[in-house]
């Protein structure tokens, strides 16, 4: 084996386990098992623990390196075990010199763990790739990092203060990978919503959005990954409204639907400010859908409280959600406040997601009839602009189909392509 890269969590990290195995090879590293971890729940952390013990069982002579958020947050908890040979840092995992170092000089037990302050970190993006191995679409770090804290996350102490991808730099990427075939690009970060605030004049996410439709003609579809609609501008209110380029589908880092579970989150919009930002786009693009994360059981949470969460689905339309129960993250706020018992929460989470299969089946049945420029991720299978997947016959990976849909399973929707849009 040469190097495998085993990835958890979010689009930012994906986009990095390229970089990572771009510069591991790069750097001469061989026979290494790369293990990019996620630390947004205790649950990621122990999947991460489980993925070494099953690399190093299964490739007993490999290097198993252990890296990303988990690792910056908690180098200790991976330096103790056996299967691990080094821990690197959020920072580090992206050089070409640490590989280099080990590839040159081994793995030093008294060095096992190479972990810098994420504090201290203000460049980002130091790395461009053209491509990513076996996808459709590319995605672009735009950001990095989030200067929020809100009371029951980790990912701050993980990735560090925000700062953000100069305008030209991110075109200049995404014209490279539009040039090399890419029809859709997703911009991503840590918390893209705050993009620019670290840059000369200040752009907005909404001025960058902008820029890129306006400089790379070619691009067919830009998409966003996960955004806070508090801080959403006109900029890119304009763009959602005059732009069908810019898919229509939004993700929310919502987290609660309870106005007092969000102050208590540290959360900075009210559900009123959520119900509306979805209400205006939806008036901009009635093609719109949404989607949400939101934690199920947050301490302190009552019924009363959870209802709120449970009713803004609705109120405000959402359809692909992903359902968190509430998980006590060491070092945080939250993880000091009263926890509802783990059953409760438990099943508060249960109640979510079965929301979410309700209000998903809906959406399916309304896209029966209707005809969609479907993104081929693989053979017989895709993404609409909305993002809802579709399983179809035939079909050529990152190509774009003009797809009738025919029908759905409960889960995506089927349909037949009728041509080949590009």
């Amino acid at each position: 084996m040469s190097i495998e890269v085993i990835t958890f969590g979010c689009r930012l990290n994906a986009y990095e386990s390229e970089v990572m195995k771009r510069e591991a090879e790069a750097g001469g590293l061989k026979d290494a098992i790369l293990i990019n971890t996620c630390a947004v729940t205790n649950e990621a952390v122990r999947q991460a623990r489980q993925a070494v013990r099953k690399a190093k069982r299964d490739n007993p002579n490999a290097k198993v390196i252990v890296t990303g958020c988990a690792a910056q947050t908690e180098a200790e908890t991976f330096s103790t075990m056996d299967e691990v040979d080094l821990v690197l840092g959020n920072t580090e995992k992206l050089q070409r010199k640490a590989y280099q170092e080990v590839a040159a000089f081994g793995i030093d037990e008294t060095e096992k763990v190479r972990v810098n302050d994420i504090m201290s970190v203000t460049e980002t993006a130091g790395h461009l790739i053209d491509g990513l191995e076996g996808r459709a679409r590319a995605f672009v770090q735009v950001q990095n990092g989030c200067d929020h804290r809100c009371t029951f996350c980790i990912i701050p102490y993980g990735r560090g203060n925000s700062r953000s991808v100069p305008m030209g730099v991110v075109i200049d990427q995404i014209t490279r990978l539009v040039a090399n075939g890419y029809n859709e690009i997703v911009l991503t970060g840590v918390d893209i919503t705050s993009y620019g605030a670290d840059l000369p004049g200040t752009p907005r996410l909404g001025t960058l959005t902008a820029k890129i439709l306006k400089l790379v003609p070619d691009l067919k579809r830009l998409r966003l990954s996960s955004i806070d609609s508090i801080e959403a501008d006109g900029d890119l209110m304009r763009v959602i409204a005059e732009d069908e380029r810019l898919m229509p589908h939004f993700h929310l880092s919502l987290q609660a639907g309870d106005d007092m579970i969000l102050k208590r989150m540290k959360r900075r919009h009210l559900r009123a400010d959520t119900i509306q930002f979805c209400e205006d786009v939806r008036r901009l693009r009635p093609d719109v859908v949404f989607g949400a994360d939101i934690i199920a059981g947050f301490p302190t949470e009552t019924e009363e409280m959870f209802l709120n969460s449970l009713n803004i689905v609705d109120e405000c339309g959402l359809t692909h959600l992903h359902v968190f129960p509430f998980s006590p993250r060491p070092g945080t706020p939250a993880a000091r406040m009263p926890l509802l018992d783990r059953a409760l929460v438990k099943e508060r989470g249960a109640r979510l997601r079965a929301k979410g299969e309700e209000v998903l089946v809906k959406h399916l049945q309304g896209e029966i009839g209707h005809t969609r420029a479907v993104l081929i991720e693989k053979e017989g299978l895709g993404r609409t602009e909305q993002f809802t997947q579709v399983e179809v016959s035939g079909g050529v990976a990152g190509q774009i189909a003009e797809t009738r849909i025919s029908g759905h399973t409960g889960r995506h929707l089927m349909g037949d392509i009728l041509s080949k849009a590009a």
